[in-house]
C-alpha cells in the first residue's frame, strides 16, 4: 500500500523568497568600487587571510586603495567598513 502525503512545502524554485538573498539588506546595488573591494576581500579570505593586519597587508599587496586612493591601514579599513554599514 502506498500512502500519498500532501506536501505543503513550496518547490525549491518557488521558495527563493523564504531564504536569505545576497545583499538583501542593501538599499541599492553596490558601486563598482564596492564590488571590487568585496572581490579583493574574498581573494584575501581565499588565500587564508583571516585577521585584520593580514587583510590590510593583502589589500595593499594587491594595489587596492581606499576610496580616496590611499594605502589601507587598520584605521581607515574600519572607517570605510563603518561608512559602508558593516
Amino acid at each position: 500500500m502506498i500512502k500519498i502525503i500532501d506536501n505543503t512545502q513550496p518547490a525549491a524554485s518557488e521558495a527563493h523568497d523564504r531564504y536569505l538573498q545576497p545583499r538583501q539588506a542593501q538599499k541599492r546595488p553596490p558601486t563598482s568600487y564596492e564590488s571590487l573591494l568585496g572581490d579583493a576581500i574574498e581573494r584575501a579570505f581565499g588565500a587564508g587571510v583571516y585577521d585584520l593586519p593580514g587583510l590590510v597587508a593583502h589589500l595593499n599587496s594587491q594595489n587596492s586603495t581606499t576610496p580616496d586612493n590611499q594605502p589601507w591601514t587598520e584605521a581607515n579599513y574600519a572607517a570605510v567598513m563603518k561608512t559602508l554599514g558593516y
